[in-house]
């Protein structure tokens, strides 16, 4: 036995530090913080990009709703008046020289087809133009077409995410890696990050700049301010004054609580308003000087009159934003409400201690403004938007950070107890009910019923009550470090189910590209494509992946050369009315969205 032990001895010895020199390796905190930055990298990637690019996953779903291919078809139109602009004058946005001829011949390049959105030939001027300004350069980078129309979102809610994590980790470490996996994987993020629109062009510059002020406000360091007045810049050129009114607000609000109104004359800073008037002005000016109306149209029918009529018929009840919150956060939202509830009470403690400061001697919280700073900035978006007259999901897409940043840090905070076991059963139970629910979504996509069969109310069942026990086990068994990694094993999972198995059906009930590519196969001659009584998404869809305006028979009158017509299965009784003495046949049914497509040729 000795013997054994002394041969064994030498090989334990030399194992030995090899083991504890790994141990020290893995344990550093530069080996630490890749390693977090990797999976964070990963992860977002994955949330982000899957089913969304040809080479990884494939483009699964076309452009939806009415704003996506109408502001992808802007994009395309500037992009082809700036291509002939530059064309024009052979130079590109930067010149070959410093000579006057090629600085006067590259600016008349940079700003051809940049500064006027239009549609149709139009002008359009609802928006300002950053979204259409990044689609213009990833159109350029990999072609038109509907993915790389998305990539601005994808692309903004990654820089969110990694400057979120990069906050976190400078100023609250310890829940910084769970805030930035959180707020990618709810299913605002993930979905909003997916679409063509403006909402995310808004949120993540927003989101990036509040971060940075409140930075500012716990160092003095005026670098941290540069955040707030550049992407507070960003923010305006996406959607408007919206964005500075917000930031205003919530800064308001803050000093206001913890009556410190010197924030608000230490926020002003004159480089950053330099800064700000920089980026924000040269386009207003300039799109004002080419469209007299765009004032009017933007800032009093775009804006004033948006918030308060229902001019653009998006009416929905006061309480709706607390539903679009609570789904919005899914599946972290008993989680979230959690967080929310214990950092009102800390901030009310804190207020407490400041008023009064003889009866709160000792409070372990004591001056910690973030809790604060969060809520309100939480707060606000959804309760002003909650007043008025135009509702829509988006809006309040800036107040879902601040939420899933309080959720990442009242995690970290709880790690030392771990979690209330009803905390724990109600994640368990909701993650289960997420799950459920999106296993169910095919079918009632394809079969527009409320009540599947049983067989899949069984599957979604296992599903549901596998997802629940899945996250229940893990977090019980490793408790609060692994809740993010629990949760999202039914996130990717579903996220795979809906792209991976189910995209081609939400393709061809929600997009208008199985429609068009169908109509090019069978009609590859006709450029014409009329419509009556569409949707207005799937009117917008035609035109952009045909890259033609649709004619509509009630406005514009039935063309009289050879046309393709769409129309709806329970209009059909309506041709003999437009059609009279016309020959026209069918060419195939659309049953998904329940349309009829003919061919009309042309009147003798």
């Amino acid at each position: 036995m000795n013997e054994l032990e002394q041969s064994a001895g030498p090989a334990v010895s030399r194992s030995r530090p090899a083991l504890d020199w790994l141990r020290r390796f893995a344990q550093h905190p530069d080996t630490v913080a890749t390693r977090e930055l990797i999976i964070l990298i990963l992860v977002s990637g994955f949330l982000l990009l899957y089913g969304l690019i040809p080479s990884f996953g494939g483009d699964q779903l076309g452009l939806v709703g009415a704003d996506e291919p109408r502001y992808a078809q802007i994009a395309r139109e500037m992009l082809e008046a700036h291509s002939a602009a530059c064309h024009a004058v052979d130079a590109k946005s930067f010149p070959r020289d410093l000579s006057l001829t090629s600085v006067r011949d590259s600016f008349h390049c940079l700003v051809g087809g940049t500064v006027t959105p239009t549609l149709y030939g139009r002008p359009w001027l609802e928006k300002p133009a950053l979204y259409y300004w990044r689609a213009m350069g990833f159109f350029k980078e990999f072609g038109v077409s509907d993915w790389a129309a998305r990539i601005p979102s994808s692309s903004g809610a990654f820089a969110l995410i990694i400057l979120i994590f990069l906050h976190m980790r400078r100023f609250r470490p310890g829940g910084h890696l769970d805030a930035a996996l959180i707020t990618i994987s709810c299913v605002a993020i993930v979905s909003f990050s997916r679409g063509a629109s403006t909402d995310m062009q808004l949120a993540a510059p927003f989101c990036i700049g509040m971060l940075g002020w409140y930075a500012w406000y716990e160092t003095g360091k005026k670098f941290w301010l540069f955040d707030l007045y550049f992407f507070g810049a960003a923010a305006t050129l996406a959607k408007g004054p919206v964005a500075p009114f917000l930031a205003l607000a919530i800064i308001l609000l803050f000093a206001g609580l913890r009556r410190e109104w010197s924030l608000l004359r230490r926020t002003i800073w004159l480089p950053g308003l330099i800064l700000y008037f920089a980026m924000v002005l040269p386009w207003f000016i300039a799109v004002q000087r080419r469209n007299p109306t765009f004032y009017r149209l933007f800032f009093l029918e775009h804006n004033l009159e948006r918030f308060a009529t229902n001019r653009y018929q998006h009416h929905q009840p006061f309480w709706y934003y607390l539903a679009v919150v609570l789904i919005g956060l899914m599946p972290w939202t008993v989680i979230a409400i959690r967080a929310m509830v214990d950092s009102i009470e800390i901030s009310i403690a804190e207020w407490k201690v400041r008023h009064h400061p003889q009866r709160y001697l000792g409070h372990s919280r004591a001056g910690d403004a973030f809790p604060e700073f969060l809520v309100l900035w939480a707060l606000f978006p959804i309760l002003f938007f909650s007043f008025s007259g135009s509702k829509l999901p988006g809006y309040i897409l800036p107040s879902i950070p601040p939420i899933t940043i309080l959720a990442a840090d009242y995690l970290n905070r709880m790690r030392p107890c771990g979690l209330p076991r009803w905390l724990l059963w109600s994640h368990a139970a909701l993650s289960g009910i997420f799950v459920f629910v999106l296993v169910l979504a095919p079918q009632h996509m394809k079969y527009e019923t409320l009540v599947p069969s049983a067989q899949w109310l069984a599957i979604a069942a296992v599903a549901a009550l596998a997802a629940a026990a899945i996250v229940f086990l893990i977090i019980r068994r490793w408790s609060i470090p692994q809740v993010c990694y629990a949760t999202l094993i039914p996130v990717i999972g579903i996220l795979v189910f809906l792209l991976g198995f189910h995209g081609k059906d939400l393709d061809l009930n929600y997009s208008a590209r199985p429609l068009a590519r169908e109509i090019q196969r069978q009609a590859p001659d006709v450029k014409t494509v009329a419509v009556e009584g569409v949707r207005r998404d799937l009117d917008y869809g035609l035109a952009f992946y045909r890259n033609e305006p649709t004619v509509h028979y009630t406005t514009d009158g039935v063309p009289s050369g050879d046309h393709i017509l769409v129309i709806r299965s329970s209009d059909t009784a309506s041709l003999d009315h437009y059609l009279a003495g016309r020959v026209y046949k069918p060419l195939f049914l659309y049953d998904s969205q329940g349309l009829e497509v003919y061919r009309v040729y042309a009147q003798p």
